[in-house]
């Protein structure tokens, strides 16, 4: 099996030479843009493509609010923040994610619990953190804290994996139901939706990555979605050093954070945005090839959830057990078409291995199986 998928996928694209997982595709406006932010000498922060970005992207995903950031990690500390995330409190989210979703959470001098995830969705599974709330957690005074730790339960953060979308029908109405905030991971997601509302639009806030390996690019952004005006103010304030207005003073109300992003960035992605429907389209024929494959051979791969159209941002493979798994990690890497197993489990890196979860059962067997598979746009 090994040698025939290797051999499909350079089929696919059409190259003896090394494959990438996952590399970035300029052929629209990008070079006219960016000589016109070079031309205008306004490449940093300051400059009309950044808030033209905003709105493009605000209209596509359906969001009243998009504030723009240096990258996707910065847009989910602020979005955190906004949340009411404070040290001393948890955040409930899952293991199986980047190491991103996780070091933000610590950025505001909280923890994270890890709650498993479903294999339908690989995102975090409502009754897994139904449970963890039911079982592990009272309220007092209206306030969620968990009963081992003490701590406050401020938020839940879910993440849409690789561009499918979790439940957020079903985690919403747990969160709902205890009065804690969502805010959606949904940096892999541009392009996805549940029925017709775009991922990242369904909890508080929600946040979009653009960097050099995600479906659009900046080079590297971020991007935060919220309906909320009083927090889209608050977002742009916040980072953008939080300066007040004026014409020359340099004046800061509160202690900011430097996360704009540049002109040139901004540039660079509103082309690439133009695009995006069509990088949509090829990625899910993509994704339909391999499912021909994997349906022709026995193979396993990750399907959309129903009810979801899904991005497809990276395609996965589920093998028979850890030991197939490196096997064909070893051998495709060998052969130059690059895979790469799921990200190593939150609790196992040494700075999270303290931190309280619930078993993760479903995770590890999925991490012991999961391979992701070249899923660059085959245009």
């Amino acid at each position: 099996m090994f040698e025939g998928l290797v051999g499909f996928v350079r089929e696919i694209y059409q190259t003896d030479a090394f494959i990438p997982l996952h590399e970035p595709r300029f052929g629209g406006n990008e070079k006219r843009y960016l000589n016109d932010v070079i031309d205008s000498t306004f490449v940093s922060s300051v400059g009309p493509y950044v808030g033209e970005f905003e709105r493009k992207i605000a209209e596509f995903s359906g969001a009243r609010h998009a504030v723009a950031t240096v990258n996707g990690t910065a847009a989910l500390h602020i979005a955190l923040l906004l949340a009411g995330v404070r040290p001393g409190d948890e955040v409930v989210t899952q293991a199986a994610t980047f190491v991103a979703t996780c070091n933000v959470i610590a950025y505001c001098g909280a923890e994270p619990v890890f709650i498993d995830i479903e294999a339908a969705t690989l995102g975090l599974a409502p009754a897994a953190l139904a449970e963890f709330l039911e079982r592990g957690c009272e309220r007092r005074a209206g306030v969620v804290y968990n009963k081992t730790s003490g701590r406050r339960i401020a938020a839940c953060l879910p993440m849409h994996s690789f561009g499918h979308p979790c439940d957020m029908a079903g985690l919403l109405t747990v969160c709902d139901g205890y009065g804690i905030p969502v805010v959606e991971d949904a940096a892999e997601a541009l392009g996805s939706r549940i029925g017709e509302r775009h991922c990242g639009t369904f909890g508080r806030l929600g946040v979009l990555s653009f960097n050099g390996n995600k479906i659009i690019t900046t080079g590297g952004g971020g991007m935060i979605l919220t309906d909320d005006d009083d927090l889209a103010r608050q977002a742009k304030h916040l980072t953008t050093t939080a300066k007040l207005a004026h014409a020359w003073k340099f004046e800061h109300d509160q202690i900011g954070y430097n996360y704009r992003m540049p002109n040139l960035n901004a540039a660079l992605g509103l082309a690439q945005l133009e695009q995006l429907p069509a990088f949509v389209d090829s990625k899910r024929a993509l994704a339909g090839r391999y499912l021909d494959w994997a349906r022709a051979n026995g193979a396993e791969i990750v399907q959309e959830p129903a009810g979801a159209r899904s991005n497809y941002w990276l395609n996965a493979l589920l093998l028979d057990d850890a030991a197939q798994r490196d096997a064909f990690l070893e051998y495709s890497n060998a052969h130059g078409v690059m895979t790469r197993p799921l990200w190593t489990l939150m609790p196992d890196l040494p700075m999270y291995r303290h931190c309280r979860t619930d078993g993760l059962s479903q995770s590890r067997r999925l991490a012991e199986r999961l391979v992701n598979l070249p899923s660059s746009v085959a245009i």
